[in-house]
């Protein structure tokens, strides 16, 4: 096969003889290496898969042991029973005839939580993590301790709950949000990503005429979208997660999460709500599988830059 080089007038033969042949013994790391991650993917997706195919099966069929990775006799009664329970007034001031069944509205209330909560936590751990990445600012010799002692030593549980009292945030959007406002690990993932910018970029920001909060806004953060991407989906998750705070803050049954919904619901399954002690068999998977499918369908996304941040925010010069 000949292919014409136009621009410079030359000739460029390509045999395929002359290809490097693959030999045996790469051959067979291939397949065997093929073999082996299909078999830890399964491995790692069977337990979901088998959630999934229990929260669709009959209750007989569970006690039976005969659900596999295919559901025995099909239904959906739990998700309905999950879904359509017990529908409430969540703005009984402003519509007081409007009635939302109870999961609608919490799963409403996660999402609002999750998005105030994850942008909050993304801004302020940013402007903290980012000065704590400059070696040469003196005050980070007495902060750098201060913030690291935080990750082990907290003011516990009582402490946080009277802090949360005084500052009359119980039973409110703030009290749900700020007590896990800023994780302190992520603060140091942040940091050492931040450190990985090079100082170039940011002198020739400031000889531009940007000050510090110019070079970061403009300069830093667009540099920064893998470790952002990746603080997102860990934020997100927590939030998305959290139910112990709802548990100790959020006494109004309209302002609860979904977590904390559906651990309800676990808990009445072996109590006094006689449909759920219908459905005890499955009821637990079918409120996993409502918890964790959001966040499942968002990680393809921004897979690509979890990896990149996890990855490049250990790296140093």
């Amino acid at each position: 096969m000949s292919i014409i080089d136009n621009t410079k007038g030359t000739i460029h033969v390509h045999n395929p003889k002359n290809q490097i042949k693959e030999s045996a013994g790469y051959r067979a790391f291939t397949i065997v290496n093929t073999i082996i991650m299909i078999f830890i993917s399964f491995v790692t997706l069977y337990p979901f898969l088998y959630l999934v195919s229990q929260s669709f099966s009959s209750d007989q069929a569970i006690y039976a042991g005969h659900t596999g990775l295919i559901p025995e006799g099909f239904n959906i009664d739990t998700y309905k029973y999950v879904i359509t329970r017990n529908p409430i007034a969540p703005w009984p001031d402003l519509f007081p005839n409007l009635r939302i069944p109870e999961f609608i509205v919490y799963y409403m209330n996660t999402i609002f939580y999750t998005i105030v909560g994850t942008v909050l936590s993304l801004f302020f751990s940013s402007i903290l993590a980012y000065p704590l990445s400059k070696p040469n600012l003196r005050v980070n010799k007495i902060l750098s301790p201060f913030i690291i002692f935080t990750m082990y030593f907290g003011g516990g549980l009582i402490a946080n709950y009277v802090l949360v009292l005084r500052l009359g945030l119980k039973n409110s959007m703030w009290g749900f949000i700020l007590p896990m406002l800023i994780s302190t690990y992520y603060v140091i993932l942040m940091r050492s990503f931040f450190m990985t910018i090079p100082k170039d970029l940011e002198e020739a920001g400031e000889i531009d005429g940007l000050n510090k909060w110019g070079v970061f806004w403009y300069i830093a953060r667009p540099l920064s979208t893998p470790i952002i991407a990746t603080m997102t989906l860990f934020y997100a998750v927590m939030y998305w997660n959290n139910w112990f705070n709802a548990k100790l803050y959020l006494q109004d049954k309209v302002k609860w999460p979904v977590a904390y919904f559906l651990q309800t619901i676990i808990r009445g399954a072996g109590s006094s709500d006689p449909d759920a002690q219908n459905m005890t068999a499955n009821i637990k998977s079918c409120a996993m599988v409502l918890t964790v499918l959001p966040i499942i369908c968002i990680y393809p996304f921004i897979q690509k830059y979890y990896v990149q941040g996890m990855m490049l925010g250990g790296v140093k010069e």
